[in-house]
C-alpha cells in the first residue's frame, strides 16, 4: 500500500512540476509543416494541433504569423514537434514543446490509431497524445524577475518572423502511403518522457477487450477500483484535473486512463515498451 501512494504522490509531483514549467511560457509556435511530411499541413496536422493549444488556453501562432511581443522575445514561446510514423496497420504520433535554446521542455505519451484513412488515424493519433498535455492544468503565470533569453550561439534563436493571416495552407494529398517517415520513440515511466531511439519492436502494442472483460467503478477515495465479475480489483485510477483522465495503477504498472471518443484506454510502459489496453468499464 506504501508503495502505491508512494508512486501515485510521484506521478503528482512530476505533473505538477511540468505545469509548472509550461506556465512560465506565455505562447505556442506551430510549424506549418512537421519534419517527415511531404506537404505544408498534411492530413491537417498543423491545423489540429493549433486549435488544441488554443482550445486549452495557450495563445498560438503559426510560425509566420507572431505576435509582436513574441517577435521581440522569441523565448516566451515553445515550439511544436511532431514525432511520427505511418504504416498500413497503425499510426503513431507523440507532441513534444521546446524552449528558444531547443531544449526539450515536455514529450507527451504516445498516441496511436489503426484507422486506414492516414487523415483520421493521424487525428486520432494526435488527439490521443494531446491527452497528457491536457492532463496539464496550464494557466500562464510569469515569474517575477525570472529573464529567459536564447544562447547567443544557438542559430535557432534568430528566426525570421512575418505577420500573416491565422491560416494554414493545405495541399492536396497524394494518394500513396506516407511510408519511409522518421520516428522518435520515448522511454518514459510516467506522464512524460526524454525521447530515446528504439528499435520497430520496441514500439507500443494495443490490448483489445471484450464484453466479458467489463470492469465495474467503484468508488474510492480520489477515484475509483475496477473490478472485473469475479470480483477482483485490476486497477485503480486516481481523479486529476480532467475529468476524462486518470492515474492508473495495477500489477502491470503505472500510468493514465483517458477517453478517446466512447472507449476508454490504459496506458502505460512493461520492460520499456508502451502499451495500450483498451477498457470497457462501468461505471
Amino acid at each position: 500500500m506504501k508503495n502505491i501512494f508512494y508512486c501515485l504522490f510521484l506521478v503528482f509531483a512530476f505533473s505538477y512540476g511540468l505545469q509548472a514549467q509550461l506556465n512560465d511560457y506565455k505562447y505556442i509556435i506551430v510549424p506549418k509543416s512537421f519534419e517527415g511530411f511531404k506537404y505544408p499541413n498534411q492530413y491537417k496536422t498543423s491545423t489540429l494541433i493549433k486549435h488544441l493549444f488554443t482550445k486549452k488556453g495557450f495563445q498560438t501562432y503559426y510560425e509566420d504569423d507572431r505576435d509582436p511581443e513574441l517577435n521581440s522575445n522569441r523565448c516566451l514561446g515553445l515550439l511544436v514537434r511532431l514525432n511520427h510514423k505511418s504504416g498500413m496497420f497503425i499510426t503513431k504520433a507523440t507532441i513534444s514543446l521546446e524552449d528558444c535554446n531547443s531544449k526539450k521542455i515536455f514529450t507527451s505519451l504516445q498516441g496511436s490509431s489503426k484507422e486506414k484513412d492516414f487523415a483520421l488515424s493521424y487525428k486520432e493519433a494526435i488527439e490521443m497524445a494531446f491527452t497528457s498535455i491536457d492532463a496539464l492544468d496550464y494557466s500562464y503565470n510569469p515569474v517575477p524577475g525570472k529573464s529567459v533569453t536564447a544562447n547567443a550561439t544557438n542559430p535557432g534563436a534568430d528566426e525570421k518572423s512575418t505577420l500573416v493571416p491565422d491560416t494554414a495552407t493545405q495541399t492536396p494529398i497524394p494518394s500513396q502511403e506516407n511510408t519511409g517517415q522518421a520516428v522518435v520513440a520515448e522511454n518514459a515511466t510516467t506522464m512524460t518522457v526524454e525521447p530515446k531511439a528504439v528499435e520497430a519492436e520496441a514500439m507500443s502494442t494495443i490490448t483489445e477487450t471484450s464484453e466479458k472483460h467489463v470492469l465495474y467503478a467503484q468508488q474510492i477515495s480520489n477515484g475509483y477500483q475496477l473490478v472485473d465479475s469475479s470480483p477482483k480489483i485490476r486497477l485503480k485510477i486516481y481523479k486529476t484535473s480532467n475529468p476524462e483522465v486518470y492515474i492508473g495503477i495495477n500489477e502491470q504498472g503505472n500510468g493514465i486512463v483517458y477517453k478517446r471518443g466512447s472507449q476508454w484506454y490504459f496506458e502505460y510502459y512493461e520492460a520499456d515498451k508502451l502499451q495500450i489496453e483498451e477498457l470497457t468499464i462501468k461505471f
